[in-house]
């Protein structure tokens, strides 16, 4: 039974194929931040050199959300959803430990767990780039980490090994700075779903809908939160999320909604991006359906009204489920009695 009125069928497959068939949705969200995340590698935050805009040539620093600091929370999201409704355990199913391999998360999103078999992702997402400039979108902190006692000064506190931290009165050396994104900063990012069923359309726009914390997992900071302006249904793959980025800004600029170091209006960057990705698309050579805008109200509304209640949520990762084992018991189940045979 459908689940969705607002989506032809057309756009879906029956059933998760085996070979790529050709069929693209893609997912088109502003990610915000909504407090100071860190995407960083070896304490440095992400960054690359670019160009500014497609038209405007001038080079600058943007910061970089990689791939896998997007994909990763909102799986993990969506493994919590499956655990709580009672479709997954813990002891079943272990991210990066041991992979059930016939759940919604491990064939949608993909596994390898070396020789017992492996599963590419069907769900793709590319780097994804500030719009405003490195120097416009983060910041220095300076950290400490006090005693108990609320200062600096050590007070006769012991360590682990029962050694004095200090003689009482000293000031701890406990100081480090830390670049931290500000609030306010906005990455375009592009969302790709393989050859989608109905089920698994509505599991990956929930888990980009859902999911609240990207960054560094440690911190406490990392608030974002996902702006989605539409979907594209589509016979192949779309623009990158670099060259969204650089159209965005290159209608930012002509319309003087460029304000640094003021952050920017959350307001002018989403119909930049409406505006953008609608011209990009008008110069593809693909076949596409793109529900941008006012024609995407109607379709996240309905998909927020399915997620919002506790019979819906569990109707749709019921329907992904019976998918997900449907697909591990044709083709994985094969592959992993295949291997075991060839160590035998």
């Amino acid at each position: 039974m459908s689940l969705l009125k607002t989506v032809e069928s057309k756009f879906f497959q029956s059933e998760i194929p085996y070979k790529p068939m050709g069929k693209y949705v893609h997912f088109l969200s502003i990610r915000i931040t909504e407090s100071y995340p860190l995407f960083q590698t070896d304490s440095e935050l992400n960054k690359a050199r670019v160009r500014a805009g497609i038209k405007d040539k001038t080079t600058i620093s943007r910061l970089s959300m990689f791939k896998r600091k997007q994909s990763t929370p909102e799986r993990l999201v969506g493994r919590e959803l499956l655990r709580n409704y009672g479709l997954m355990t813990a002891e079943e199913c272990e991210y990066n430990v041991a992979f059930a391999m016939d759940n919604p998360d491990c064939i949608i999103y993909g596994f390898a767990i070396g020789d017992s078999g492996s599963e590419k992702s069907k769900v793709v997402v590319d780097t994804a780039f500030s719009i405003t400039s490195f120097d416009e979108s983060h910041e220095t902190f300076t950290l400490n980490a006090p005693y108990e006692n609320g200062t600096m000064a050590a007070k006769g506190e012991k360590k682990s090994d029962g050694k004095l931290d200090g003689e009482i009165g000293t000031v701890t050396a406990r100081i480090n700075q830390q670049d931290h994104i500000l609030p306010q900063v906005f990455f375009p990012s592009i969302v790709t779903l393989k050859d989608p069923t109905e089920a698994s359309f509505l599991y990956v726009f929930n888990n980009i809908l859902r999911t609240r914390h990207y960054g560094a997992q440690t911190t406490r900071t990392g608030r974002v939160r996902n702006e989605l302006i539409g979907v594209v249904f589509a016979d192949g793959e779309i623009t990158s999320n670099l060259r969204w980025t650089q159209a965005i800004y290159d209608q930012m600029k002509s319309n003087n909604t460029l304000n640094a170091p003021d952050p920017l209006d959350e307001d002018d960057v989403i119909t930049a991006a409406k505006n953008a990705i609608e011209a990009l698309m008008a110069d593809e050579f693909i076949v596409h359906t793109d529900l941008i805008g006012d024609a995407f109200i109607s379709l996240i509304n309905e998909v927020k009204t399915l997620t919002g209640s506790e019979k819906g949520i569990q109707a749709i990762l019921q329907k992904a489920d019976a998918e997900a084992k449907d697909y591990a018991k044709k083709h994985i189940s094969k592959k992993k009695t295949a291997a075991k045979a060839g160590k035998e």
